[in-house]
């Protein structure tokens, strides 16, 4: 017998589904319940690779962190991964199958794809006791509900109850239930059991009128209020909202264990991706990261940071056109640290033979490393183990790039010493390994470097523990659920469905 479930849908995007989704997890997760995440399609450029070598999204990877569980493909069975305004990679059960426009998707590709995703989720309803769905977007966006195999697509296939989050911080949520609800056909509305208010602030008592009025109009409770508080936003998908400091942390920061600060400018490319990289910087007490986009930004900086891209020629044309490429040779040439993860390592060699990406053939790079990189078909996906800097670190690579050193130091070996990935020269450091820097040790000896090169005493904090901080927030968000929302009702939910006889909002969808 299949194990429960429901879907957390959002009346628009960024309304709170992935933390809402999490903080189910956590909470069932801390009851006993044996649960995992799903989401059937995902848009990120921010991706994680599972051990059996798959990508998924890093939502996903960290919604199966609330569960105590590994992340799987099974649980993000569809990934696009966008390479610019028109199209985007399709990456299907964690291996990219090619790129395709949003028309081509959304024209039929797409619809295709539902008895895969159906497949995948119930194989881990049939694994687990619960499965915390994640929709996409807002469920009543009706110019693709004919394809839709994320939002009520899933619902209608699976019989999976539906709630609706909104967020009321942005104004207008009664508005947005309402609409969202009276926008579905009436057999979609048959799975749609109610709503959560997302990011309340102020006296709840003052907001239960307008809830029971929602009652009275759509026939569907409210099962929770969840307060506003900062830092609770787990790895972002498809923007850059990036929450630094409070991606892994609530609470003030602590002030630097030396006497100087480390000031950190990350480069924000075009086609950013895996920029929580840099989360775990942000996370060390005395540290400060900021993302720029001019060089005179880059002036008063003690590291400058590269990150991973999905266009790694037009981020080199980019920082050519923005003057930060010029700005970055000079760092070097002055030994003034600069890290380049990823695509940001490409950047730094001498040339870039892509056929495969941008398909421009020859393009030079800035000249720093001594390092020529050629853009393989095929994508490596790995979770490699090394040392680097005395220090064990673990990442994860997601590139098409294969990078060949001519000279340098090698930044990570093996345990005999051994070459495995990236490059050094003087104070210029290169990796394809994305979350390198959550590992704690590597990251405090790095910093160590980096601090001693800028002339700052900073010294890192001896008891920074990423890992923790990550439990920290996943337990917060569990905290959310357990105590604002009505968990006897939301489990009767998960493991029986939606209530009978909901009642028809019209119009409905339109014909």
């Amino acid at each position: 017998m299949s194990g429960g479930g429901v879907l957390v849908a959002g009346t628009t995007s960024d309304a709170g589904k992935s933390v809402v989704t999490a903080g189910i997890c956590r909470w069932l997760v801390r009851q006993g319940v044996k649960v995992a995440p799903f989401k059937a399609q995902n848009m990120s450029l921010n991706s994680f690779v599972t051990r059996e070598g798959a990508e998924i999204g890093r939502a996903q990877a960290m919604q199966a962190q609330a569960c105590r569980v590994e992340p799987t493909a099974l649980m993000n069975p569809v990934l696009l991964k966008p390479g610019g305004e028109q199209s985007s990679q399709v990456v299907l059960l964690g291996k990219p199958v090619g790129e395709l426009s949003a028309r081509g998707y959304h024209g039929g590709r797409q619809q295709k794809l539902l008895g895969t995703v159906l497949d995948c989720l119930e194989q881990l309803r049939g694994a687990y006791d619960a499965v915390i769905c994640e929709g996409a977007g807002s469920p009543a966006e009706i110019n693709l509900r004919r394809t839709d195999i994320v939002n009520m697509g899933i619902a209608r296939g699976a019989r999976l109850p539906v709630l609706v989050v909104g967020d009321i911080d942005r104004g207008g949520v009664f508005a947005s239930f309402f609409g969202t609800l009276a926008l579905l056909s009436r057999e979609d509305q048959e799975l749609v059991a109610g709503f959560l208010v997302n990011k309340f602030r102020g006296d709840v008592s003052l907001l239960e009128p307008g809830l029971g009025m929602l009652r009275d109009v759509t026939g569907r409770r409210t099962y929770g209020v969840l307060p506003f508080r900062n830092g609770l936003g787990i790895d972002e998908e498809d923007g850059m909202g990036v929450s630094l400091r409070g991606a892994v942390r609530e609470s003030a920061v602590a002030p630097p264990v030396g006497e100087d600060v480390l000031r950190v400018a990350v480069c924000a490319v075009p086609l950013m991706s895996n920029f929580t990289d840099v989360d775990a910087l942000a996370a060390e007490p005395g540290v400060v990261v900021r993302f720029v986009d001019r060089p005179e930004e880059l002036a008063d900086a003690d590291l400058v940071v590269i990150p991973g891209t999905r266009g790694t020629v037009r981020a080199l044309e980019w920082l050519r056109e923005r003057g930060l490429a010029e700005a970055i040779v000079r760092r070097a040439c002055e030994e003034r640290p600069v890290l380049g993860i990823c695509g940001g390592f490409q950047v730094l060699g001498e040339h870039i033979e892509d056929d495969v990406e941008s398909r421009k053939g020859h393009v030079d790079g800035l000249g720093i490393l001594p390092v020529r990189v050629r853009f393989a078909r095929e994508k490596t996906l790995t979770r490699p183990v090394g040392e680097a800097l005395g220090e064990r670190v673990e990442g994860y690579e997601i590139h098409h790039g294969v990078a060949r050193t001519d000279g340098g130091e090698a930044f990570i070996s093996d345990d005999k010493g051994h070459s495995l990935d990236g490059c050094r020269v003087g104070q210029t450091w290169g990796t394809h390994w994305h979350g390198s820097l959550e590992s704690d040790g590597f990251r405090r000896a790095f910093l160590r470097e980096v601090a001693a090169a800028a002339g700052r005493r900073f010294v890192p904090a001896p008891g920074t523990s990423f890992a923790a901080l990550r439990e920290e927030q996943l337990d917060r968000l569990g905290d959310l659920i357990e105590q604002h929302a009505d968990t006897d009702a939301l489990w009767r939910l998960i493991e029986s469905g939606a209530p009978q006889g909901l009642p028809f909002i019209p119009p409905g969808a339109p014909a």
